[in-house]
């Protein structure tokens, strides 16, 4: 199921997400539904509290532009290494049609739980590495918008709102009854 991508500066997103404690049948659902949203929405990662599940999962899939690299979900990934610098232009599915330089680590190791729930480790370079970082900072409350300068951040933040108050006059319309035919974020968490 595709999932509303929420957008920035709606609060859920700066809100720390939770340890899985076990990787169940509902958290496969919940990735299985991460990976569909991303994809929806033209992405190559998405971590659950932006669609309003404050829950320590991303879903990656960089192949596209690194055709070695294959999709991956991550339960309760954590940064293990960050080695040298790079500076990329990042975007992000809760800023949609913005992108700014970020400086993040060249290559990062991270280890996480797979689908089955099973350890893993994976060290990373390019987008894939920018992407885990990315992604990561999600579930602390981070935007990549954090990682640039005031000035652009409210600027970038004034075109979001205009953007929310669009999404919630086309809702509206759409929904005469007050009831929008999309999952509240309440029914999420």
């Amino acid at each position: 199921m595709v999932h509303e991508i929420l957008v920035w500066p709606n609060p859920v997103l700066k809100q720390k997400a939770h340890p899985v404690a076990k990787v169940d049948d509902s958290i496969r659902t919940l990735i299985k539904d991460l990976f569909e949203s991303m994809y929806a929405a033209d992405g190559v990662g998405l971590a659950a509290p932006q669609v309003g599940v404050l829950k320590n999962i991303i879903v990656l899939d960089t192949t596209p532009r690194q055709p070695d690299s294959r999709p991956v979900a991550m339960v309760n990934p954590e940064i293990l290494t960050l080695e040298g610098k790079c500076t990329y232009k990042e975007g992000c599915l809760s800023v949609p049609g913005e992108a700014e330089d970020v400086d993040r680590a060249a290559i990062v190791t991270a280890r996480y739980l797979d689908e089955q729930g099973n350890e893993q480790t994976i060290t990373a370079d390019g987008l894939l590495a920018i992407a885990i970082q990315h992604e990561c900072d999600h579930l602390k409350g981070v935007m990549f918008v954090d990682h640039i300068s005031a000035l652009k951040r409210e600027v970038i933040r004034k075109r979001m709102k205009k953007i929310q108050a669009s999404m919630e006059e086309d809702e509206a319309e759409e929904a005469p009854s007050g009831k929008s035919a999309r999952k509240s974020q309440a029914e999420l968490r």
